[in-house]
């Protein structure tokens, strides 16, 4: 008896898409896997800081993922942040204390309106499984962001050494931890009730350490964005993953170790 190993090949594509919102080109790479037919579960993943996926070996990443799925295909978008990306990432609608992110509702639009329909074009196959957002550190919390605003289109959130210490308020200007805005978004709005969320620190992800708990401050706002969608009705782990790397950096090469874990996760793939 002989047993079949499917390999699957991926391609990258490059594109740039002029922006009405933002202004400007927004340059994406889209890693397609080869002799899609079109009777597969079709995935998508969006990836924030795109610019960090291309440092990755994404490709090799991608492939192993899909090895031996026969009817499983992901297509990832991966897009380039800009020379504007402190401005564009974050919270729409609420910048923080230094006024970064007062661009980030017209980042969103750019994703709902004007990315994704010009994907769709391109890809020109229903997307009839998941359909995902995920990003590192400050390019993790825009994706939270635009995926817990938009339930209708995302159905799962990764965050990779997220910026969840986001605040409205300076540490020297009388901040609590009730000054985090991410935190408060999701205590005081909701999505999808079934929505996913992968969210992933390391020990190593910085040295701050606000509150003197000899816990870093990135480990701490993460936990606490557990502790809140837990409190929100979500369960753990059908809902709620949270992946704490030792020795993880806050780098690209610490986010590429962990990617195989998420897709695993997110997509089951």
């Amino acid at each position: 008896m002989y047993s079949t190993i499917l390999s699957v090949k991926v391609n990258t594509i490059n594109f740039k898409i002029p922006s009405a919102f933002l202004k400007h080109e927004v340059e994406i790479d889209i890693y397609v896997p080869d002799g899609i037919l079109g009777n597969e579960k079709i995935e998508l993943l969006l990836l924030n800081d795109g610019q960090d996926v291309a440092k990755m070996n994404f490709t090799t990443i991608l492939e192993e993922a899909h090895h031996n799925k026969r009817n499983h295909r992901l297509i990832v978008v991966a897009i380039k942040a800009s020379g504007d990306r402190v401005m564009e990432y974050g919270v729409a609608g609420v910048p923080d204390f230094k006024g970064r992110g007062a661009k980030a509702d017209l980042y969103t639009d750019f994703v709902i309106k004007e990315l994704l329909p010009f994907v769709k074009k391109k890809i020109a196959m229903p997307i009839t499984g998941r359909v995902a957002f995920a990003g590192f550190s400050l390019g993790g919390l825009s994706a939270f962001d635009i995926a817990w605003n938009n339930p209708s289109v995302f159905n799962a959130i990764g965050v990779f050494s997220g910026a969840f210490w986001w605040r409205k308020k300076d540490l020297a200007d009388g901040y609590t931890d009730a000054d985090r805005i991410m935190h408060h978004l999701i205590d005081h709005t909701s999505t999808r009730s079934d929505m996913k969320f992968w969210l992933m620190t390391g020990t190593e992800d910085e040295k701050a350490d606000r509150n003197k708990n000899l816990i870093i401050d990135s480990i701490d706002d993460t936990i606490d964005v557990v502790k809140g969608l837990l409190n929100k009705g979500y369960k753990r782990p059908e809902h709620v993953f949270y992946y704490e790397k030792v020795g993880g950096k806050h780098d690209v090469p610490t986010w590429e170790t962990v990617m195989p874990a998420f897709l695993n996760w997110a997509f089951e793939v």
